[in-house]
């Protein structure tokens, strides 16, 4: 199966290029000369850009449906701790994948990962929805929490 590079994944493509266990967002894409550092391997910011590339597009296909006809929040890292676990170098492949592990009332859990062969980093953050003038937390939509259950496993905390 040819592996779509910039495209969300299908649970079959995503097992057939490696992955044990599909996750609603899965994409690929490939390493640039403008990603490697002076050792030649993948600079850690460029881990940062993909987790990040891949979080606006589940945002965009998943959450902001929920959002409509309402007034639209802020969605902001609060944390996020990254382990690196293996380098990447020029010209590799790579699948990085999100999924929601758990939710409260205005925050959740998202857990990424990196692929390329084998898993290369991992990334758990939290994740909170403020207002729009980012004075008060913005309460998470009963749909948007009912997905979070079904579609990603996740648990509801508190």
């Amino acid at each position: 199966m040819t592996l779509r590079y910039l495209t969300p994944l299908s649970p079959d493509e995503q097992i057939a290029h490696g992955l044990s266990d599909p996750v609603p967002m899965a994409m690929a894409d490939r390493v640039r000369f403008s990603e490697i550092d002076i050792l030649q391997h993948v600079n850690n910011k460029a881990y940062l850009d993909w987790f990040e590339a891949l979080r606006v597009e589940y945002y965009n296909s998943f959450f902001r449906p929920h959002f409509k006809g309402l007034e639209q929040p802020r969605h902001v890292v609060r944390n996020a701790d990254i382990h690196y676990i293996k380098e990447m170098v020029i010209g590799e492949t790579y699948i990085t994948t999100a999924r929601v592990l758990s939710f409260r009332r205005t925050s959740y859990m998202i857990e990424q990962q990196i692929w390329s062969g084998d898993l290369r980093a991992t990334m758990q953050g939290v994740m909170v929805f403020r207002t729009a003038d980012g004075t008060a937390g913005y309460p998470i939509p009963d749909s948007l929490r009912q997905q979070f259950l079904e579609l990603d496993g996740a648990t509801e905390i508190g």
